[in-house]
Parts: structure tokens; C-alpha cells; sequence
């Protein structure tokens, strides 16, 4: 019907307008002087200006930390992906004693709020004085990405058809093979919505990233925090950050999102 079509329609705009409006809101703030920023009512039409960024170049060694948050989210969301994939693969196509209890398990320490683990994973670090340093973060990264990851692409993989292994073991694949060159080809769209959230999980960790690390492993959230002050909140730089914390991210889901709309096989075997 018309009008239930423009209801839905308008309902759509409006959830867009409130989910998008935020992050408009940094950019606009970040082109504005500090005296635009603060005008009430709020200044829509004005001159912009990137004070803001060359103000965060030059006051922060920008790109060091952009590397560190570059390494830390490839190696955390790659071994994520890896290990997560593999066990994802050994509970859906394997029979295992307590199956279901270990994929709860699994699943069971994303319950924990990352406040609670900050000082295990800091003690546990100094201990064999790891802090401060991009591996340690990176691990800490992968003990929260990896649950998902695991939880997901098991959920995935086990509504992929059996057969279409089955064939390619009587061929003489064997079961690695089958599950390299049939499987995850197939899986694209699970690994695609598992590869996006892993990597937006580690670039975007702030708390962590704080308590881990001191000056040679800092990531870009990290940085963001360096203008907040005890006299002020530099709400320029701030902005200017976000704004370049999320370009990254969004390219990213750009290069990933066809194979996340992409059909599945549930139609390969006939």
C-alpha cells in the first residue's frame, strides 16, 4: 500500500537522519574556529578552516600513532580471523564431546565488561614486562575479537551445505584444501561482517589501549585524549581527530561491503 510504503519510507529517513547526525556534527566542528564552535544558536553556513588539523599535526606525532593503530588493528583483526575461523570450522563440521558447552564457552567471556579485565591483562603484562608495546596490545585485542569471530563464523559455516566437501574429499582434496578452496570462498560475507567488526573493535579501543601502553605503543584514541586538559577541552582537535579516526574505517567497509550483501550458496547443490 502508498501510504504504509511512505511511512516505512519516512521511518528509514528519520533512523538514518538520528544515526548520521552525530558524526556530521564532528566533522562541521572540526573546519570551525573555536569561537564558531561554541555559538549558540549553532552556525550552519561559515567559512571553513583546517586550523583544527594543522594544530594536531603539528602538536602530535600523528602518523607514529596512526602506524601503531594501523599494525595493532591488521595483526589483531588477521589472527582473529584466522583462529576464529579455523575453530568456527572444527565446531560446525566436527562432533565433539560437549560441543554446545564449549561454544557457550567461547561465547561466555564476551559477558565480561573490558573494565573488569583492564587490570588482570595490565598485571599480567608487567609481569613479563610486555606493557607498552604493540604486541601485548595486540593480543589483548585478540582475546575480544576472537569470541565473536569464533561465535559468528561457526553459526555461518554450519548452515553451508556438507556435500559440497564431501564432493571434493572422494575427488582427493583433502579436508584442509576443501575447506580453503570451497568453504571459505563461499563464506565471504560471514568473514567480510567478522573481518569489519574485529576491525572496528581494535581501532576504535580506547580503554585498553590507555591502561597498556605508555608513549612508544599509544594508538590514535589514545592521542585524541592528549587535548583534554585540566583547563580545557580543545573540542577542535578533538573533532579533527575523530574525523580522521573514522576515514580508515570507512574505506574499509567500502572495500568489504559487496561480499557482506552478496548472495549465499544455500542454492549450490541442486
Amino acid at each position: 500500500m502508498p501510504g504504509k510504503k511512505i511511512w516505512i519510507n519516512g521511518f528509514v529517513y528519520a533512523a538514518l537522519v538520528l544515526y548520521l547526525f552525530p558524526i556530521f556534527w564532528v566533522m562541521f566542528t572540526s573546519i570551525k574556529t573555536s569561537t564558531q564552535a561554541f555559538q549558540i544558536p549553532p552556525v550552519w553556513i561559515f567559512k571553513p578552516t583546517f586550523e583544527n588539523y594543522v594544530y594536531v599535526f603539528r602538536s602530535q606525532p600523528f602518523f607514529y600513532y596512526l602506524l601503531n593503530s594501523l599494525i595493532v588493528t591488521v595483526l589483531s583483526t588477521g589472527l582473529s580471523l584466522l583462529i576464529g575461523t579455523l575453530t568456527g570450522y572444527s565446531l560446525a563440521r566436527f562432533r565433539i564431546k560437549g560441543q554446545k558447552w564449549i561454544s557457550f564457552s567461547v561465547f561466555f567471556t564476551k559477558m565480561f565488561p573490558p573494565v573488569v579485565l583492564v587490570v588482570p591483562f595490565f598485571i599480567m603484562f608487567r609481569s613479563i614486562g610486555a606493557t607498552d608495546s604493540l604486541y601485548s596490545l595486540t593480543l589483548a585485542y585478540i582475546a575480544f575479537n576472537l569470541p565473536f569471530v569464533t561465535w559468528l563464523m561457526w553459526g555461518f559455516l554450519r548452515e553451508l551445505p556438507e556435500s559440497l566437501e564431501e564432493a571434493a574429499l572422494i575427488d582427493g582434496m583433502s579436508r584442509f584444501g576443501a575447506m580453503c578452496r570451497i568453504v571459505l570462498p563461499l563464506a565471504k560475507p560471514g568473514l567480510a561482517v567478522s573481518a569489519i567488526f574485529a576491525a572496528m573493535n581494535s581501532w576504535n579501543e580506547f580503554l585498553f589501549a590507555l591502561s597498556l601502553t605508555g608513549i612508544k605503543a599509544k594508538t590514535l584514541p589514545v592521542m585524541a585524549a592528549n587535548f583534554v586538559t585540566q583547563d580545557a577541552i580543545l573540542w577542535g582537535p578533538v573533532t579533527a581527530t575523530g574525523t580522521m579516526l573514522m576515514i580508515p574505517m570507512f574505506i574499509f567497509t567500502l572495500l568489504v561491503q559487496r561480499h557482506i550483501v552478496s548472495g549465499l550458496a544455500m542454492g549450490a547443490v541442486k
